[in-house]
This record gives C-alpha cells, sequence and structure tokens, in this order.
C-alpha cells in the first residue's frame, strides 16, 4: 500500500482522509501490524483502482 500511496501522491494523512480513518491506521496498515476490516480494505482497493488480492496479500499457511 506505501507504494500504491507514493505512486499516486499521497501523504498517509491525504490517504487517510480519502479512507476515513486515521493517519494511525493508515501506519498500521503499511506497517502489517494491523489488518484492515473488508469494507475498508474494499475501499483502499477502489481508492487505487485494483482488486484487494493485489494490494493485500493473505498470509502464508
Amino acid at each position: 500500500m506505501r507504494v500504491l500511496r507514493a505512486e499516486y501522491d499521497l501523504t498517509q494523512a491525504d490517504l487517510a482522509e480519502k479512507l476515513n480513518v486515521t493517519r494511525q491506521t493508515v501506519i498500521a496498515i503499511e506497517s502489517g501490524k494491523y489488518d484492515p476490516s473488508l469494507p475498508l480494505a474494499f475501499a483502499v482497493a477502489r481508492t487505487f483502482n485494483q482488486s484487494i488480492e493485489e494490494i493485500f496479500l493473505p498470509d502464508s499457511p
């Protein structure tokens, strides 16, 4: 997500505002400390015009 955010020239604060979350939430998602809810994951995917699977990789078994 960090790479996409940079490609779209968005700061963490900009993305947080678009997603209606806090900047801390964006930081936590980018650092892997927080998995977004399904609605939030869809919002991120819509923001970057990609599928959820292209942005968020599932944990390996």
